[in-house]
């Protein structure tokens, strides 16, 4: 590509911030934060993915776009200067046939199509393409500095004995269905897995849960991510409504890789699980460390 296709980039090196937005409270943080800061932000909205309300996006230049749209894509955020992307919230992965790419869409389709690309496969795809173009990926947390998971119990609820022994033993399952490139969480109860986290996300995967939950000690919800993930996109995310969910799935907390995973709203997350007593921990790698 040459530099003149370039998206522009002002003086000191910070052009227009391109917002890729999905579900999910994270997109309206980012649009927060990026005013705050005084810094244009553009917002593509993916169709049936992104629920933003209209008075947030009434404050921002923004579009809606199909997510097999590139050449789409790619346009909107020349023409609105962007240089650096996030991208933020859930996105369901459709099929080729639900996809209806464009033609640009298509051409990157057939690039991949002989890969057989895990939702990390596929999102390192996406941001070689895009940097292929010219735009830098940056990642929620560099707009953001508060929202990696810290190490720790973060509110008033301890996990006990029974609940670290579950705790080091999903970390060692959800390191291993990453490097699969399968999900980046786990539900273990008293030692027995009663799921893993695929292509249906993590509140799915808590309401199965809820089906399989055996008599004592609740079980504990770990998330971590995967050991070769892309960490611009995607990273392991709990927010209030993980709380609520595992609450209702009868699990007695949930713990995050520390420094490897975002939480959202954390004032309001740990005030959550305090209500519902359950307890909120970000764990090391290695937690007997």
């Amino acid at each position: 590509m040459s530099n003149a296709a370039r998206p522009p980039q002002g003086a000191n090196g910070e052009g227009k911030l391109g917002l890729i937005a999905g579900g999910g409270d994270l997109p309206l943080r980012l649009i927060a934060a990026a005013r705050a800061e005084n810094r244009d932000i553009y917002v593509l909205a993916i169709d049936g993915q992104a629920d933003l309300p209209a008075e947030s996006l009434a404050a921002v230049p923004h579009d809606w776009v199909g997510i097999g749209k590139v050449g789409r894509m790619l346009d909107l955020l020349r023409a609105q200067g962007v240089h650096d992307l996030i991208f933020a919230g859930r996105i369901k992965r459709p099929s080729f046939i639900g996809l209806m790419p464009d033609a640009r869409g298509a051409k990157f389709m057939a690039k991949v199509a002989g890969k057989a690309l895990g939702d990390d496969g596929l999102l390192r795809a996406v941001i070689a393409e895009l940097e292929g173009e010219g735009f830098r990926v940056l990642g929620p947390d560099e707009l953001l500095g508060d929202l990696l998971m810290p190490d720790g119990v973060l509110g008033r609820v301890q996990p006990d004995a029974t609940a670290w022994t579950d705790i080091r033993h999903g970390l060692a399952i959800a390191h291993g269905i990453g490097a699969l490139d399968i999900g980046q969480a786990v539900v273990v109860q008293q030692g027995l897995v009663l799921g893993v986290e695929a292509i249906e996300g993590t509140d799915a995967l808590l309401a199965r849960c809820a089906e399989l939950k055996r008599e004592g000690p609740g079980g504990v919800l770990v998330k971590a991510k995967k050991p070769s993930q892309e960490r611009r996109v995607d990273l392991p995310t709990v927010g209030r409504r993980t709380v609520a969910g595992a609450a209702k799935a009868g699990l007695r907390g949930i713990a995050v890789e520390a420094g490897q995973g975002l939480l959202l709203d954390r004032d309001g997350v740990i005030a959550e699980a305090d209500r519902l007593g359950l307890f909120i921990v970000g764990i090391a790698a290695d937690p007997a460390s």
